[in-house]
């Protein structure tokens, strides 16, 4: 996406054409600086860079509350809790007992703390909320690794992963949007994601059974 952006300034930088905008166009040197410039009329390179940060951010986000999603409702158990959550998961921050959010809102202070500090640039009249330059920082990389996974990777398997993250990044956010949704569009009150599964495969299974059973009947009589 960035190297489109540079193409596109390329053909844009030459002409120095003023554009009605909230920004000033700026030539191709200044754009692989790091600085401000158009993408088109209302968007810039720094915009387009925050906005994959966000992606990958929300991407990382979702997949975690995928899975979370999924086995909060599958071991109701859990010692952690003594056993008071249960039933659908929209329905089971709502039963947390005290002090879980406290220490929930300081690990996510914690942590969104540690990702400004390290690809984004101190506030200013004229940059404020922007990342740190191409120089400084890429784009989700957060020199989060402890297993070492990428320390013996190739360049070539680093992109593949990074495109593997990303796409799986895309799909648990729709994935996620529709847990929440199905959960809150049951007319007879919430379900568990699973246990509305295998209802609908049922409902599906005897709805195709009535009708084979229907069309036999229908060709005994006609024969």
């Amino acid at each position: 996406m960035f190297a489109v952006a540079n193409n596109v300034l390329s053909a844009v930088a030459p002409r120095a054409t003023p554009v009605q905008s909230r920004r000033t166009v700026v030539t191709r040197a200044e754009a692989t600086s790091g600085k401000e410039c158009l993408v088109n009329e209302f968007t810039t390179v720094g915009d387009v860079r925050r906005y994959r940060e966000a992606e990958l951010t929300h991407g990382r986000v979702a997949m975690l509350a995928s899975v979370g999603f999924i086995v909060g409702e599958n071991i109701e158990d859990f010692p952690l809790f003594g056993g008071v959550v249960s039933g659908p998961a929209i329905t089971q921050f709502q039963q947390l007992p005290r002090g879980f959010w406290e220490a929930l809102v300081l690990a996510i202070g914690i942590a969104e703390a540690y990702r400004v500090a390290i690809g984004w640039a101190t506030p200013t009249g004229a940059g404020f909320n922007q990342l740190k330059s191409e120089e400084e920082y890429t784009m989700g990389e957060l020199n989060f690794d402890p297993l070492g996974y990428l320390e013996s990777a190739s360049p070539e398997e680093v992109l593949a992963l990074k495109n593997k993250e990303l796409n799986n990044g895309r799909l648990a956010m729709i994935a996620i949007a529709g847990f929440v949704a199905q959960e809150f569009a049951e007319p007879e009150g919430a379900k568990e994601i699973f246990e509305h599964l295998f209802q609908t495969i049922e409902q599906d299974i005897v709805y195709e059974v009535v009708k084979v059973e229907e069309a036999v009947e229908a060709l005994e009589r006609a024969g």
